[in-house]
């Protein structure tokens, strides 16, 4: 009983400390570009995700959690762009989960956290499609890289890590 009680507050202590915790501008802005670069790389290997964004292109999405803002515009090929913070987003998808553990929580088990969503319904339609069939084949990247076997070791090292630290962030 002790234990669970000392985990629990140090669930709450580490929450309040994230909840006050601000990333430097500098870097939301280098991870958003990278963001950017990982999603269109997934998106790109797949031709049905980027036919249902080309529908859509200058459509802009907005993704919200707490006070960080994404704010991505389609492009005519299909993909994202970073979009300016200042353009007025045809489709916004805000998080509502406040507490960052009970996040991480939710995503670990591959559950799509609450969101509210206003906005263009067939834009979050397709954006709701992408999230359910466009998947990363990391082991086809690797393969590319260090060839078929190590690949596939290397992939399966990340799924175990991966499993582990789901079922610790479950707890």
């Amino acid at each position: 009983m002790a234990i669970a009680s000392s985990l629990a507050d140090a669930s709450a202590r580490l929450s309040g400390f994230l909840l006050a915790f601000r990333l430097p501008d500098w870097l939301l802005h280098e991870l958003q570009d990278k963001l950017v670069l990982l999603l269109n790389h997934v998106i790109g290997q797949e031709p049905a995700a980027t036919e249902r964004l080309r529908r859509q292109q200058g459509q802009c999405v907005q993704v919200s959690w707490r006070e960080y803002r994404l704010q991505w515009r389609i492009t005519p090929a299909g993909l994202l762009e970073r979009a300016d913070p200042h353009q007025e987003a045809d489709l916004h998808l805000h998080i509502s989960q406040d507490q960052p553990l009970a996040l991480l929580q939710t995503l670990a088990k591959g559950d799509k956290p609450a969101m509210r969503i206003d906005g263009d319904v067939m834009l979050a339609a397709d954006i709701n499609w992408l999230v359910d069939h466009v998947r990363w084949d990391m082991e086809e990247d690797l393969s590319k890289v260090f060839g078929d076997a190590t690949a596939h070791h290397m992939a399966n090292m990340f799924k175990r890590i991966a499993t582990v630290l789901r079922e610790f962030v479950a707890k």
